[in-house]
């Protein structure tokens, strides 16, 4: 599995990301362009500000964070979780700026050697955090076909 924390996998993002347009073809799901890169900034931002919290224990997220971070890739039309939907549109072009800095600061973090708890999902190695990273920007840019 890529991880967004090495070097291969930040390229490999940020290549596809430049090509995601406004125009790129959906292949799936219900989000807009802009809901899309807006709503693939909140995982970034949670790793990225590195706060102490407690996680809120969820049966359905035990069950599912092995699956954040295998080789697995995630199935089209997964649902997404209520409190990360976007229900208004977005501006495009600001959300994708927007996601692009967020990559850089994430990817920038490569050296940090303490990460504290994701707030549902409880620990996770350095590792994981760069491979759940980098498998949520991976389905969402084959999303919209990129």
């Amino acid at each position: 599995m890529k991880s967004l924390l090495e070097e291969d996998g930040y390229k490999n993002i940020k290549e596809r990301l430049a090509l995601l347009t406004q125009n790129s073809e959906k292949q799936w799901g219900k989000m807009t362009h802009g809901q899309m890169v807006n709503h693939c900034q909140f995982p970034l931002k949670i790793a990225i500000k590195n706060e102490v919290t407690k996680p809120t224990f969820n049966p359905v997220a035990f069950f599912f964070k092995k699956m954040l971070y295998n080789d697995k890739p995630w199935r089209k039309g997964l649902p997404t979780a209520k409190q990360l939907r976007i229900l208004e549109e977005k501006d495009f072009d600001e959300e994708k700026k927007k996601l692009e800095e967020l990559i850089e600061s994430f990817y920038n973090l490569k050296d940090r050697n303490e990460w504290n708890p994701h707030p549902m999902f409880g620990k996770f190695t350095k590792q994981q955090w760069g491979q759940m990273q980098y498998k949520h920007l991976d389905h969402h840019l084959r999303q919209f076909g990129v």
